[in-house]
């Protein structure tokens, strides 16, 4: 077994995916729009949904507006600079929530982003 993908509902597909690729260096794997249904998939990752887990962006196409609730966490990416990283979303207009830092009580190195509808993407600095 292994992990496919992790499914987020967007706002507005178009945005959320230059966010994905342009800010997070993710590449569009496959997008698919359902007109009887009313939805569109798109799917972003880092590497092939072969070789990899990818984001899941779902554009339901009469939905404007989710609560995310107070269950959601983050997602989590390897980076190879934090601050750097935050340096360059924040250039291209992204949201930096948490600069980059030691995490409490130990001394790896994260930052928290946010994507266009509020997601939480927390940045790992590698060792």
């Amino acid at each position: 077994m292994r992990l496919l993908h992790t499914m987020l509902r967007v706002t507005n597909l178009e945005r959320t995916i230059r966010f994905y690729t342009d800010m997070m260096g993710m590449r569009l794997l496959r997008q698919h729009d359902n007109p009887e249904y009313r939805y569109t998939l798109a799917f972003v990752g880092y590497q092939d949904e072969s070789e990899g887990s990818v984001l899941e962006l779902t554009y339901n196409w009469d939905q404007h507006e989710y609560e995310l609730g107070n269950a959601y966490g983050h997602i989590a990416i390897a980076v190879d600079n934090a601050k750097d990283t935050c340096q360059r979303i924040r250039s291209q207009g992204g949201n930096v929530i948490r600069d980059a830092g030691p995490v409490q009580g130990g001394t790896t190195i994260i930052a928290f982003v946010e994507d266009p509808d509020g997601y939480k993407i927390e940045l790992i600095e590698k060792h």
